[in-house]
């Protein structure tokens, strides 16, 4: 006499639901621990990259052979004291003056007036950089 099944044999016939269930489960942890890792990622470089000052060059001009004035665009911390430095360019391109400016007013964003000395006629006028002051 032949025994009576149950059921169908285990795996003869593709997967079963909790193998499919499984399946989908993984994927989608995949997916979000790709997502996550990017998340991480990106957030580590912004932090990195991040500039605590930016300034920019909105305009120089000569004023004399002996001095430049340019004006400059800030952006900082409202309580930070910032260093930019700025380069002034003769016609041969050999530099005729550079200054670090202090910049420690109490505002997020302003403009700033600032007068170079150089040694010969300017014709350019550079901002090298900014960068928060060094306290101490």
């Amino acid at each position: 006499m032949a025994a009576v099944r149950d059921g169908l044999p285990e795996g003869r016939y593709g997967r079963s639901a909790d193998e499919r269930a499984d399946r989908k489960l993984k994927i989608i942890g995949a997916v979000l621990g790709a997502a996550l890792l990017g998340v991480v990622v990106w957030s580590g470089v912004h932090y990195i990259t991040k500039t605590d000052v930016s300034a920019e060059l909105l305009r120089s001009k000569p004023m004399s052979d002996t001095s430049v004035q340019a004006v400059l665009e800030v952006r900082k911390e409202k309580d930070a004291d910032a260093v930019c430095t700025l380069r002034a360019l003769a016609e041969d391109r050999s530099e005729a003056g550079r200054k670090d400016v202090t910049l420690n007013r109490r505002e997020t964003h302003f403009t700033e007036l600032v007068t170079l000395r150089t040694t010969q006629r300017a014709v350019a006028t550079q901002l090298e950089g900014c960068k928060l002051a060094s306290s101490g």
